[in-house]
């Protein structure tokens, strides 16, 4: 079975964490003070669940309550609490974000019904690999809501989610901590940070990780590590290098398939398929260079380089159909690589000047990138009694009560269209303007516009791929415009209304979905109307609200005759979302909201996805509140509840996953200035339900009641 194991230059750099410890300067060193470009976005204090600005909306260091867009915020102090494991755990107070099943090997948002498996980024540059990220780095996690390609480019259909990372600030950092609980969870994270003189700071934070799961047979083990280093090479001038090396490896869990309708009914830990032919693991090394430059005058620069090398590897067996009359379950399996080199450099130049009594800040950039990209899938081929070495079969059947089963795979092969064997060049070239006018102390504007050219060299390798379709080129010229308009009937507070668009070529999210059918035909896009209001009831606590149509055209459908295909409406999301987030007394923190959402398909492409199908794993209600409380200085309590309503497995609309209100809750001790220690529980009900699905067959349940304790010290 293929297993990755972290690369000696990793390990060299795990193991020598050890030294910033013994380096560290006494309690009389004072922290040095760099001159940096303030941090964007940053909480009023390091303990509150309200971020009061952004630059994930706009690019620019702008107020929440001036943009117009729904975003939420979800700072470090509200990570910690939930002891958040994962981006579910951290999205799942985020009001109108879920996630998808993500085949077992893969996060997959779900914003305002369209399911991403691209829209990551990290300090605003690109992270489009379909793997598990871990949150063992970030300062904070900004979750844009609807489509907005001015500043991303292509995606982001629904959504982004920003990873905010922690960088070298000339501040002293000594923390680390050590976590166990259920399911022989064992975790421990590290973050040691330390200003040299005003000129040079550096910051290393790591997670190593080694647990099991409720689910029957299924592992995780994760190791990364994150140097940065700061200098400030002038009294304007900053540079910021970074190196992330992260490793993840576990077993790809695909949940249980569907019986009469619904999920089979079954006890949580069990598990459907193979598990020591299920493993999935990823490896990467990202290198990130920023330089931050003010001219003065309100004129600043940033440039931002990106250098990403990423491996993946996922195989698995799975239940590929639902529980049949008789009590059985076919399995199927397949392995899938991708090898991706991604290459992005950014500039932002920010200008902010007066003409007249209108203020501006106008922002104005160029973006460029180049990513390669090696897709491989094989089908498995499974024994078949005493001619399976001539004869294999591509399904397995297993009775559905004893479905974890260990079937040798006779081998994998090159089977249906689904197996790609691609190689795909892909270069961004793209230039963008905006402009935030304040007109007046209650009116501001946003206009912006962006030019994206992707140009696509697609390879197809598969040896039964016709001549003519073994090389395609691409090109797609996108336009993408966003408005929004502001008015602010008292200073914290304001209503806005906006409209954004984005696209998606057809190379796909994934970048190797490009056929000769399909290169002809324009991207899809993706168009969001909205309007809002945000109100900074304080300082530290804020409300917000926004109503929106989403809709998705220029999807491929069947044409009028056979063997052809036309471009025509796909889907319409409506909602309303509710959030607040931050202080309701000195002593009471809040995170959470509502959402409204109803989604459904516009059109008929296919005999499982019907025009007036409901989107899948779209719940029509969804409810979420976490509260901290503070008895003393040193003791604290947490709950924390959700509630979902019902969702389809897939738009065929023939499984449903049935609603539930799951309910946590945390205690904190605060010992001292350098301990702390918390204890999390989740699922404190032991609420059977399932969490989400990838398919009509592949439906995860929810975990049972799970205690997590951790301690943190600081030195």
């Amino acid at each position: 079975m293929p297993s990755f194991r972290p690369t000696p230059f990793a390990a060299a750099l795990l193991s020598s964490l050890a030294w910033p410890a013994l380096a560290q300067p006494t309690d009389s060193t004072p922290a040095v003070t760099l001159d940096t470009v303030e941090v964007l976005g940053q909480a009023p204090d390091e303990n509150s669940y309200h971020s009061s600005a952004t630059s994930t909306a706009t690019r620019t260091d702008t107020p929440l309550v001036d943009v117009p867009q729904s975003i939420t915020v979800v700072t470090r102090a509200q990570v910690e609490d939930q002891s958040a494991q994962n981006l579910a755990d951290v999205v799942r107070y985020v009001p109108g974000v879920g996630m998808a099943q993500g085949e077992g090997n893969r996060e997959a948002p779900v914003f305002r019904g369209n399911v991403s498996t691209s829209d990551f980024f990290v300090n605003g540059l690109r992270d489009d690999v379909q793997y598990y990220r871990d949150i063992y780095n970030i300062e904070r996690v900004e979750v844009l809501k609807g489509p907005n390609a001015m500043i991303f480019g292509r995606g982001g259909v629904g959504g982004v989610i920003n990873r905010i990372t922690r960088v070298a600030d000339g501040r002293s950092h000594r923390e680390v901590t050590l976590q166990g609980g259920s399911f022989d969870n064992k975790r421990a994270t590290f973050d040691w940070g330390q200003g040299f003189n005003p000129h040079v700071a550096a910051r290393v934070t790591a997670v190593i990780e080694d647990s099991e799961s409720y689910r029957d047979d299924v592992t995780l083990e994760r190791r990364g590590v994150n140097p940065t280093l700061r200098l400030v090479t002038g009294p304007s001038t900053a540079v910021t290098l970074g190196h992330e090396y992260f490793f993840d490896e576990r077993v790809a869990d695909r949940g249980v398939p569907s019986f009469n309708g619904k999920p089979f009914d079954t006890d949580e830990s069990t598990f459907f398929g193979d598990p020591g032919n299920s493993p999935t693991g990823t490896e990467l090394n990202v290198t990130s260079l920023t330089v931050d430059h003010d001219f003065g005058g309100g004129l600043t620069l940033v440039n931002r380089t990106l250098y990403g090398r990423y491996d993946k590897y996922y195989q698995n067996v799975f239940a590929s159909g639902p529980v049949a009359a008789d009590g059985t379950v076919p399995f199927q399996g397949y392995i899938s690589t991708t090898e991706r080199d991604n290459f992005f450099n950014q500039t932002d130049l920010v200008y902010k000047l007066k003409t007249g009594i209108i203020e501006h800040t106008l922002l104005a950039g160029a973006e460029f990138g180049r990513q390669l990209t090696d897709n491989l899938r094989l089908s498995a081929r499974f024994a078949d009694g005493a001619d399976a070495d001539v004869d294999p079969d591509s399904t397995f059947i297993a009775p559905a009560s004893s479905p974890n089963f260990s079937e040798p795979l006779v081998s994998f092969v090159q089977g249906g269209s689904s197996d790609g064997n691609n190689e795909n060049e892909t270069t961004i070239a793209a230039v963008y303007l905006q402009d935030q006018l304040s007109l007046s102390s209650q009116f501001d504007v946003v206009l912006g516009v962006r030019y994206d050219r992707y140009d696509t060299d697609f390879e197809n390798r598969r040896t039964d791929a016709a001549p003519a379709d073994r090389r395609i080129d691409a090109q797609d010229d996108l336009l993408s415009p966003r408005v929004g308009l502001i008015y602010k009937p008292m200073e914290p507070a304001s209503i806005y209304a906006s409209y954004s668009v984005s696209y998606l070529p057809r190379a796909g999210e994934q970048l190797g979905s490009l056929t000769p059918t399909n290169a002809s035909f324009d991207p899809e896009e993706y168009t969001n109307y909205e309007v809002g209001a945000k109100w900074d009831v304080r300082p530290d606590l804020a409300l917000t609200v926004a109503v929106y149509q989403l809709d998705r055209d220029k999807v491929i459908l069947p044409g009028p005759t056979a063997g052809t295909s036309i471009l025509g409406d796909g889907a319409r999301t409506q909602g309303v979302e509710l959030g607040i987030s931050g202080y309701v007394t000195q002593s009471w923190s809040v995170a959470g909201g509502y959402a409204y959402q109803d989604g459904e398909l516009t059109a008929t492409s296919g005999s499982t996805a019907q025009d007036g199908a409901d989107l899948a794993n779209l719940p029509r209600h969804s409810v979420s509140l976490w509260n901290r409380y503070d008895f003393s200085p040193q003791w604290g309590a947490g709950i924390g509840v959700f509630n979902r309503s019902s969702v389809f497995a897939s738009t065929s609309n023939a499984v449903k996953l049935d609603g539930y209100t799951r309910v946590d809750g945390a205690l904190f001790y605060q010992h001292s200035p350098r301990l702390r220690a918390q204890l999390n529980v989740e699922n404190v009900g032991g609420e059977d339900y399932y969490v989400n699905a990838h398919n009509d067959n592949n439906s995860l349940p929810g975990a049972p009641l799970t205690v997590r304790a951790s301690v943190t010290a600081n030195f």
